[in-house]
């Protein structure tokens, strides 16, 4: 157990105005105290975290995390800033910006960003240890508070699982903690890449097995860790260095469409039938969603509408610091020139909610004479209301969806040669009123840079591109993102970031600086 120090409860208030649920949050942290000051119910932390009520608030906590503006906000900044298909604003209208030289240009420097993001999954990791070290978990009983201590533990479970998988994508050899620190135990040194997986995968099938629902509607059920270990195995399958030497690629793909075929026909999620309602904060928990971070303006102080808004789109402020690479704009109408994706996720034309005079950036200014006009909003994560004033908003944040899982089955099915992976893709374009173009129904390869593709069109933005454009290794980033971008025609030395093609420097972040300094082992 602890020395010098004691587990105290730390609320969070995570209450959900006119949404799916009110509710005071306690999360756990370690804080040095004398060792007199140590309250009675503090004596025995299992008893606490297998009392139904505290066991819930503990998990409360969890997500809790999840929401704080380092683990979202900063997290989806590194995450979309990374894959190498958007510029952003932030710092001002121009190419020469720390945050445009940083994850922009896919360089991973020292970034305030990189470092919040790296403390915000790891406070998650923290908050689910806390949960997995205490609780007492009974898999065989029917009893329905046990049930639902066993569904909280599966929350921890799957909460370490998603935050190592987002901090080894990103930073490769990590340090990992699978219990609380203690004074004598505060420093870790780097586990390799391949041993962090095989801890992401026990604990995605020990969430799986836990999860049961019991929550209720906005948390995530056994389904989510069934995404999250679909995308491992689809990311290990192309990667054999990463590989269990006695599992072949084939093995990996097989194991995916276990994992997906499952969710898939358990028939609980189907396809919204519009596809902008997603992002327009009227549909929330939809039957669509898988996994939805709960988010609210007056409890989360969610900044997402300020980031994501455009510049005076809404009354209030919003900072629009994203916008798409033109390119991407480019590519994805002229494969899809009627897609109504486009207006959902893209804005280039909209009236000023302060002046009533027009803004107009590429393609509806197509002159792209400065980088303020030269690419189009990303306007999924906008705020929609034009007179919200406030700086905080609540439009839910989806980390999984169906749409997802389709697109998944249909890459799967292709490398499988199963035969069902045109049934897949077409299901997801229906909605948009597409049909599948040529590159679907040439052959595997041509199919497989097709699906690669549409996880853009469908997702852009939703904190899934980075992973989408590397999992199949450098040669494949280069060739789909980086140098796609590079050497495009409308590329414009003034207006357009020119991304880094160093594979040392543009498929893993550094470690932050702060992590160096505070941590003895981390260079052993």
């Amino acid at each position: 157990m602890l020395k010098n120090s004691t587990l105290i409860m730390e609320k969070f208030r995570i209450q959900k105005i006119s949404k799916l649920f009110t509710l005071i949050s306690v999360g756990v942290l370690l804080l040095s105290c004398d060792l007199d000051e140590n309250p009675p119910f503090l004596d025995d932390p299992v008893s606490l975290y297998n009392d139904v009520t505290s066991s819930e608030y503990a998990r409360d906590g969890i997500y809790a995390a999840f929401t704080n503006y380092n683990a979202m906000e900063q997290r989806m900044f590194v995450e979309n800033g990374y894959s190498g298909l958007f510029t952003t604003r932030r710092g001002g209208n121009n190419l020469s910006s720390v945050w445009m030289n940083g994850v922009m240009k896919l360089n991973p420097n020292e970034n305030v960003d990189n470092q919040n993001t790296w403390i915000g999954l790891y406070r998650i990791v923290s908050r689910a240890n806390a949960v997995i070290e205490n609780s007492v978990v009974d898999e065989g009983s029917s009893d329905p508070s046990q049930l639902r201590i066993n569904d909280v533990a599966g929350h921890a479970y799957f909460s370490r699982a998603f935050s190592y998988f987002s901090l080894t994508r990103l930073w490769g050899d990590i340090p990992i903690w699978t219990s609380l620190a203690t004074y004598d135990d505060i420093h870790r040194a780097k586990t390799p890449t391949k041993e962090v997986y095989n801890l992401i995968i026990e604990d995605a099938k020990q969430a799986k097995s836990l999860l049961n629902g019991s929550a209720g509607v906005g948390f995530p059920k056994s389904h989510a860790a069934q995404m999250l270990l679909t995308k491992v195995y689809m990311l290990l399958a192309t990667n054999p260095e990463l590989q269990d030497a006695s599992l072949s690629e084939m093995d990996y793909w097989n194991l995916a469409y276990t994992e997906a075929k499952d969710i898939y026909i358990s028939g609980d999620y189907s396809l919204e039938a519009e596809y902008a309602s997603l992002f327009d904060g009227t549909n929330e928990n939809s039957e669509e969603s898988i996994f939805e971070l709960q988010n609210s303006q007056d409890a989360t102080n969610s900044q997402m509408g300020r980031n994501y808004t455009p510049w005076k789109y809404k009354a209030g402020q919003a900072f629009g610091w994203f916008y798409v690479s033109a390119d991407v704009y480019d590519y994805h109408v002229a494969h899809y020139p009627s897609d109504p994706r486009l207006d959902a996720t893209y804005l280039h034309e909209y009236t000023r909610a302060d002046t009533g005079g027009t803004v107009r950036v590429y393609p509806s200014n197509s002159t792209r004479g400065s980088f303020g006009n030269a690419h189009p909003y990303l306007f999924k994560h906008a705020e929609k209301d034009k007179s919200h004033t406030n700086q905080f908003n609540s439009q839910n944040l989806i980390i999984y969806r169906y749409a997802d899982l389709l697109l998944m089955l249909a890459e799967i099915s292709n490398e499988l040669e199963n035969g069902e992976e045109l049934g897949y893709v077409t299901e997801v374009l229906k909605r948009s009123g597409q049909i599948p173009h040529a590159g679907y129904l040439a052959d595997k390869n041509s199919f497989r840079d097709a699906i690669m593709d549409e996880y853009r069109f469908e997702l852009l933005g939703e904190g899934l591109d980075s992973y989408n454009n590397r999992r199949r290794g450098y040669a494949y980033f280069l060739e789909n993102t980086i140098n796609r971008h590079n050497n495009n025609p409308n590329f414009k030395a003034s207006v357009d970031v020119l991304l880094n093609d160093v594979e040392s420097e543009v498929m893993l972040l550094e470690i932050p600086l702060l992590e160096i300094n505070n941590n003895e082992l981390l260079n052993d």
